[in-house]
């Protein structure tokens, strides 16, 4: 009788672990799914084309920020280097396949919403030429550093009107 009970008692043992097994493998996938549909990752190569823009303060933009035209995302931030003879920040874009840049448009720092989260505007230029990949963005507006503001504000740097 006992060897009767052991074995049931060993197979409603191994159907817990076998339960358990299975949802931790179910836990694991619902957390890669949520890491990549949140985190907006891509496993895959991205499509598109890079340029570059040069600025003389990020503000703390960094690398995966969002560029935008009107309010609509376009690319992504893919680097952020220093120029070592100008010592500007350059800042790679990858801009989604099928935008095109005018030659004379305007990369700008902004920031948005309340917690401060950086990105690229760019405001599209008049020209008929088109930026390629691996063009660079010639017109550049860097972010405003409140702090120096503040700072100019209260040593009467700022002359008011």
């Amino acid at each position: 009788m006992e060897t009767k009970e052991f074995e049931v008692v060993e197979l409603k043992r191994f159907e817990i672990e076998l339960l358990v097994g299975f949802f931790m493998v179910v836990g694991f996938l619902a957390v890669a799914y949520l890491a990549v549909n949140i985190g907006a990752s891509r496993f895959y190569g991205r499509s598109g084309y890079k340029v570059y823009a040069s600025f003389n303060k990020t503000g703390g933009v960094k690398n995966g920020a969002t560029v935008e035209i009107a309010g609509v995302e376009i690319g992504k931030i893919r680097s952020i280097s220093l120029d070592n003879e100008t010592y500007e920040a350059v800042v790679e874009l990858q801009i989604n396949q099928g935008i095109k840049l005018q030659e004379d448009a305007i990369a700008s720092i902004k920031t948005k919403g309340l917690l401060g989260e950086k990105y690229i505007q760019i405001t599209p230029g008049g020209s008929d030429a088109i930026l390629k990949n691996g063009g660079r963005i010639r017109e550049t507006e860097s972010a405003v550093d409140i702090e120096e503001l503040i700072s100019k504000y209260a040593f009467g740097d700022v002359k008011s009107k």
